[in-house]
C-alpha cells in the first residue's frame, strides 16, 4: 500500500476510534440529562463509527507495526447540546475535509479497499450530521429529538431512521447485518 493512504487511513481509524468512545460518554450524559433519544441516537452512530474504524483497519491488514496516528477528533463534555454541537462539527469536518482529501489520495493511488471503506465512511457521516443537527435543534428548543428506530449497517456504517432495508443501498449486506436501536 502506498504510504500517503496508509497514512490517511491509520488517521481515519483513529478519528472513527476515538468518535466511537466519544459519543458512548456523551449518550450517558444524555441519558443523565433526561434525554433518552439523544443518548440512543448518540449510541447508534457510535456503532456506525465503530464499523468505518473496522473498515479502515481491515482496509490496511498487511501494514504492521507501531505509528504515531495524527487524527482530528472533538475533545471536550459539556451540556448535551455542547456535545451534539461538538459532534455535528466533527461529522461536517470530516464530510467536507477529511474524506474527499483522503479520497482523492486513495483514488489517485489506486487503493480500491481504501477508497471503498472511506466512502462507505463519507456517505454515512453525512446522515449522521443530518441527525446531529435535528438533535440540536430539538435541545436547544429544550425538548428531547424525534426519533424513531436508528438503523446501522454492520458491514459499511451506514445510517437510516425507520425500517432497515432488505439490502444496505452503501455496501449490498443483508438486511439482517443491521442493528436496530430503538
Amino acid at each position: 500500500m502506498h504510504e500517503s493512504t496508509a497514512s490517511n487511513l491509520r488517521s481515519a481509524f483513529g478519528g472513527e476510534s476515538m468518535a466511537h468512545m466519544r459519543y458512548l460518554v456523551w449518550a450517558d450524559k444524555a441519558d443523565r440529562d433526561a434525554l433518552p433519544n439523544v443518548g440512543r441516537l448518540f449510541r447508534a452512530v457510535s456503532r456506525a463509527e465503530q464499523a468505518h474504524a473496522t473498515n479502515h483497519f481491515l482496509a490496511m491488514a498487511k501494514e504492521a507495526g507501531g505509528f504515531l496516528v495524527p487524527s482530528g477528533g472533538m475533545f471536550g463534555y459539556g451540556t448535551t447540546a455542547e456535545n451534539l454541537k461538538g459532534a455535528l462539527e466533527g461529522e461536517l469536518g470530516e464530510i467536507n475535509e477529511m474524506y474527499p482529501a483522503y479520497l482523492a489520495v486513495a483514488k489517485f493511488q489506486q487503493e480500491k479497499q481504501a477508497e471503498r471503506s472511506m466512502t462507505w465512511a463519507l456517505e454515512a457521516e453525512k446522515a449522521h450530521a443530518a441527525l446531529y443537527e435535528r438533535a440540536l435543534k430539538s435541545v436547544q428548543a429544550g425538548r428531547d429529538v424525534e426519533l424513531g428506530a436508528v438503523q446501522i449497517c454492520t458491514v459499511c456504517g451506514y445510517t437510516a431512521e425507520g425500517d432497515a432495508p432488505d439490502f444496505c443501498p452503501l455496501c449490498g449486506a443483508k438486511k439482517e447485518k443491521f442493528q436496530t436501536f430503538a
